[in-house]
């Protein structure tokens, strides 16, 4: 039997993979999510009522763009390409993460654990990039979302870290680690001589892609676009730690 058709996704969250002609009708109003969603929209408007203005716009954009990437057909297109998903995490991790993290009160990124931070968010990049556990978010909605609530956790802990360190050359380099990291993993997916996700063997072809090049494809997402963020903030912490000694010079 082919291993492609014997793959089930009957409990995929997103549900089935679509075809390109149906892709726009899949919006997902699943009522849990957009219960959560409402919930968590209160809760901004509540505990940052008083907060300052960048913080209020912060949150706003990450609930926006939250909602976007788990309502929006995206959420079903990431069922059919590998590469879907991964936009889909990265905007996760790059966009949404940060955004969060500049909400969240500043006195909590005082004293931020910035390697034990690095540590936890590349094992839950890399881990859930395993085929076995990637696989696996196919199979029940609570092993999806526990794949998007420890990427979007841990991420937020490093961007807090990051954006809120009083050490702003320890920031940049742990930046620039995650940076390598997760740019080496999309340098193995890309030179992959194989296709390695097995839920997306038979679903990319309804897009024009073979299994192989949407892999490739998602790999230089994760390797190149993916790192502009980070690579971004280490020129800021550089800038920031150089700025002290420039003016001392002057």
């Amino acid at each position: 039997m082919d291993p492609a058709s014997a793959f089930s996704f009957d409990m995929s969250y997103c549900g089935p993979p679509p075809t390109g002609d149906e892709l726009w009708s899949r919006w997902n109003f699943e009522p849990v999510l957009l219960i959560v969603l409402a919930l968590a929209a209160l809760w901004g408007l509540l505990a940052l009522r008083g907060a300052a203005r960048s913080r209020q716009a912060a949150f706003a954009g990450a609930w926006i763009m939250a909602s976007a990437l788990f309502i929006s057909p995206l959420c079903a297109l990431s069922v059919a390409l590998f590469s879907a998903r991964v936009g889909h995490h990265v905007l996760l991790t790059m966009v949404v993460a940060p955004l969060l993290a500049w909400a969240l009160p500043a006195a909590w990124g005082r004293r931020p654990r910035l390697l034990p931070a690095l540590i936890v968010s590349t094992l839950a990049l890399w881990l859930w990039h395993t085929p076995d556990l990637y696989a696996a978010a196919f199979s029940h909605p609570a092993l999806y979302w526990a794949m998007q609530a420890s990427l979007i956790a841990s991420f937020a802990w490093l961007w807090l870290g990051l954006l809120r360190s009083g050490a702003p050359m320890s920031a940049g380099v742990v930046a620039l680690s995650s940076a390598i990291q997760m740019g080496l993993l999309g340098a193995l997916l890309v030179f992959a001589p194989a296709p390695l996700y097995l839920p997306h063997f038979g679903t990319t072809l309804a897009f024009g892609l073979a299994s192989l090049d949407d892999q490739q494809l998602g790999g230089l997402i994760m390797w190149v676009p993916a790192n502009l963020p980070l690579l971004a903030l280490v020129l800021w912490r550089l800038l920031d730690a150089l700025g002290p000694r420039r003016e001392a010079a002057g």
